[in-house]
């Protein structure tokens, strides 16, 4: 099922925690569920409160927590199996819900099977560096569960396009492409050009930390890159009360969107918390620059209703961030769903301008404590007034008439 990129908004959740998947301590005779039919009482929140697609964190086996893959074509069985998947599929589409799959092909798990055939041939589609001791995987960003791929490798190559293909005839609208930002641009060109010769119309999102977001997408060919630029600037500026750096990355923000879609959103399973950071008046200033700049936003499971989650350190340091769900949006706590109110109304506004997707941003005027920018599109304008002091505040305006209003 494709979904056009100007009438995209994305739920994204992190499967393993929040269908309360073990994922530190697992049994040692393994666990086989169907948690994946934990998401259906979440299909009609998710199409009510407005977003029009599933960004499903892992699902494949892994050893963990996900991003130690052990194999691309099987669900992990701490989720289900292949008949849960394509229920999953099936009745998120009845309900308008595009699912996007997180691939992680920059490295696999240590227990990959290409790592010991790797090991066994001295050379091969994984990494090695020599040790005193022979021959290792080279780690990943120093986490040794964790075998980087070797991209000059046509096998590797052979291994991603299979699994995007697999994944995309099964129904599948695209693909998130973690650590992407570590694959040279070249490769993704590459398979994802074959790829589209069967599915011209699939979407692909670079997960890009730093560097320069348009040229890589432009050498890569992917469709959108995530801003963390924007993202960081949005709760540091709120937090600092410093909305110079909002000025400042909206600036940026226009010039990476002139020449490619951004991916934006304030919250994510590897970061703490929106609320966390600034509180809940200022996830709500948030919420409005995500829903009022051009990109292809993102709400990450909790945020819409004020849940708390603060990034540590350690094997356990991401677990605060990717809670269990209730087993329905009923069993949700009372004291959230204004927030979600709010969601509901913003998303709104946006999907009746799908043009802010593509649009210009650009700062009218700016203090420490308050800020005026507009998107526009021909014929179009949006204009917002943010103010953090004496208390915080938020008003937009669409085309002369006022369209959100907002007093914390």
């Amino acid at each position: 099922m494709s979904l056009p990129a100007d009438t995209a908004t994305w739920w994204h959740v992190y499967p393993l925690g929040a269908l309360g998947a073990p994922i530190h301590d697992r049994p040692t005779d393994g666990d086989h569920a169907h948690r994946l039919r934990r998401l259906d009482p979440w299909l009609d929140y998710v199409a009510e409160l407005g977003c029009t697609g599933l960004l499903l964190g892992p699902i494949f086996a892994s050893t963990s927590h996900g991003y130690d893959t052990v194999d691309h074509h099987r669900i992990d069985p701490r989720l289900g199996d292949d008949a849960d998947f394509d229920r999953l599929v099936a009745r998120a589409r009845e309900r308008g819900l595009s699912v996007l799959l997180d691939g992680v092909f920059n490295h696999v798990g240590r227990r990959h099977g290409l790592v010991d055939k790797t090991l066994e041939a001295g050379a091969g589609p994984v990494r090695l560096d020599e040790t005193g001791h022979g021959p290792a995987p080279h780690p990943w960003e120093g986490h040794d569960d964790l075998a980087e791929l070797d991209h000059d490798d046509p096998a590797v190559g052979e291994l991603v396009e299979s699994v995007m293909l697999h994944w995309l005839r099964r129904g599948i609208a695209g693909w998130r492409l973690d650590a992407a930002y570590c694959v040279p641009p070249r490769f993704w060109r590459e398979v994802i050009g074959r790829t589209r010769t069967e599915f011209p119309e699939a979407l692909f999102v670079a997960e890009m930390i730093h560097g320069d977001y348009a040229d890589f997408a432009q050498a890569s060919g992917i469709d959108a890159v995530t801003q963390y630029e924007l993202w960081k600037a949005i709760w540091s500026s709120v937090l600092d009360t410093n909305l110079w750096e909002l000025a400042w990355a909206l600036e940026r923000h226009e010039r990476f969107n002139a020449r490619a879609l951004t991916q934006t959103f304030v919250g994510n399973h590897d970061v703490t918390r929106i609320a966390s950071r600034v509180g809940d008046a200022g996830a709500v200033l948030a919420l409005v620059v995500l829903m009022s700049v051009p990109g292809m936003p993102s709400i990450y499971y909790g945020d819409e209703q004020a849940f708390r989650g603060v990034k540590g350190s350690g094997p356990r340091g991401d677990d605060p961030l990717r809670p269990e769900l209730p087993d329905s949006p009923a069993q949700l706590a009372p004291h959230g769903w204004w927030l979600h109110d709010l969601h509901r109304e913003l998303i709104g506004l946006r999907h009746r301008n799908p043009w802010l997707t593509g649009g210009h941003v650009a700062v009218v005027a700016k203090d420490c404590t308050w800020i005026d920018y507009e998107t526009t599109a021909p014929g179009h304008r949006l204009q917002v007034h943010i103010e953090l002091e004496p208390g915080p505040a938020a008003r937009i305006v669409i085309d002369g008439a006022p369209a959100f209003d907002w007093h914390g």
